[in-house]
């Protein structure tokens, strides 16, 4: 069966529905085994697909870029709600320092690796670049699943950092796809990229800080009728993170920010009310993302990719993330067992599979071939990482004592 605009409207929503309702009716399963429930949502996409039971066939990429762009700002919105100012006072500057030099070195450090086994050079930057940033959405949902709440500033530092890395991912996979497909060497670059890089983040601070003042405010005074402050925030950050984007800043940025900044200003039932809105829909928007984004993978593809696969994620969780973190956090007070653990839930989700399409839809050489060795890291990434976290987390004495249980949203 072939998915396509073909498909009537009411069948479309159906199996859609059908999908999503049996995602979140499993999604138990994943918490005890102890798993990552993205990677259950990843893995039903892939059943779905054309080498699975249900036989789909979908390669539009840009329709999954477009869809997955918007889910991604929704969860970052949602994300930044979810994050209380002195979470961010408490570790801005580890944060800020993994989210931009942990984020440069991992990437450096990758590329070198796949450069070596001997992909090209700004092919393997680019593949160092889309794999940089982590997804503490997924770790702090396996957190939450098993009922852990970190000592200290740890958890506080993971989730800041994963919402402060995705503009400095997406700008250097965006700057590395321009070389490739231009074929231009090394001596192309210029400062004005340095340029571009800081206007893209000094737009999305200057309107995700407004933004949030003001959609903080506006709620605040308005009165209106029960659910709609959920449906003005939901359109609110749509509409800050297309007009970000649209005058060149990083719109990612700016609805993680503006989601800070509003809750900040809110209480009682309004902010319950966001609170509850907004965890929903990113819990909607990661099952459909992953869900589309293992519809795009075709299994049958995948295995002469797997060695190259292998070596890059060895790579990137032995060696380029600990470095990454050993060096962003040398100035700052972190123990021992801190840093072990930072290092070890560099979690890999979403964003890098999403980021891998951008080279595919572009008119250079790169094929899917590359979004297939992506999809393999994160995989491994998930597995490996994923399943242990909990383990290390009571191996290494960080997990409070009575911690709650009940899980959130991300």
């Amino acid at each position: 069966m072939i998915l396509s605009t073909d498909l009537s409207v009411d069948l479309a929503v159906l199996i859609t529905a059908a999908v999503v309702l049996v995602s979140v009716l499993i999604s138990p399963v994943a918490t005890r085994l102890g798993a990552p429930i993205l990677l259950l949502f990843l893995g039903i996409g892939m059943l779905l697909g054309q080498d699975g039971p249900g036989g789909f066939e979908f390669n539009d990429f840009e329709l999954a870029y477009d869809i997955g762009s918007i889910a991604l700002a929704v969860i970052l919105f949602a994300g930044g709600l979810g994050t209380p100012v002195h979470d961010i006072r408490r570790c801005w500057g580890p944060a800020l320092s993994l989210a931009t030099v942990g984020v440069l070195l991992t990437a450096g450090t990758v590329g070198i690796a796949a450069w070596l086994l001997g992909i090209p050079l700004f092919i393997a930057l680019l593949l160092g670049s889309v794999i940089g940033s982590t997804d503490a959405a997924a770790t702090f949902l396996l957190l939450q699943g098993r009922g852990l709440k970190l000592r200290g500033r740890v958890t506080e530092t993971i989730v800041v950092e994963s919402g402060l890395n995705d503009p400095m991912a997406i700008f250097l996979t965006i700057l590395f796809v321009s070389l490739v497909d231009s074929g231009a060497g090394i001596d192309s670059l210029s400062w004005s990229l340095l340029g571009r890089f800081v206007q893209q983040l000094g737009i999305g601070i200057v309107t995700g800080l407004i933004s949030g003042w003001l959609l903080g405010l506006l709620i605040n005074r308005l009165s209106l009728a029960n659910g709609l402050f959920g449906v003005m925030g939901l359109a609110a950050a749509l509409a800050l993170f297309e007009g970000t984007q649209l005058i060149g800043g990083s719109g990612y940025l700016a609805v993680y920010l503006c989601g800070v900044v509003s809750m900040s200003r809110l209480s009682g039932e309004r902010r319950t009310e966001l609170d509850i809105t907004h965890s929903s829909l990113a819990w909607l928007s990661q099952i459909i993302m992953f869900l589309l984004l293992g519809l795009l993978v075709t299994p049958q593809e995948l295995g002469p990719k797997t060695l190259v696969a292998a070596g890059v994620a060895t790579v990137l969780i032995f060696v380029a993330r600990p470095l990454a973190v050993a060096i962003s956090l040398a100035v700052f007070r972190y123990s021992l067992k801190e840093r072990l653990f930072i290092a070890w839930v560099g979690l890999r989700g979403a964003v890098p599979i999403f980021l891998a399409i951008i080279p595919v839809m572009s008119p250079g050489p790169i094929g899917v071939n590359f979004f297939n060795v992506v999809f393999l890291v994160v995989i491994a990434s998930l597995v490996l990482q994923g399943w242990t976290i909990p383990w290390l987390a009571h191996r290494l004495d960080l997990v409070l004592p009575m911690a709650a249980t009940n899980a959130s949203a991300p």
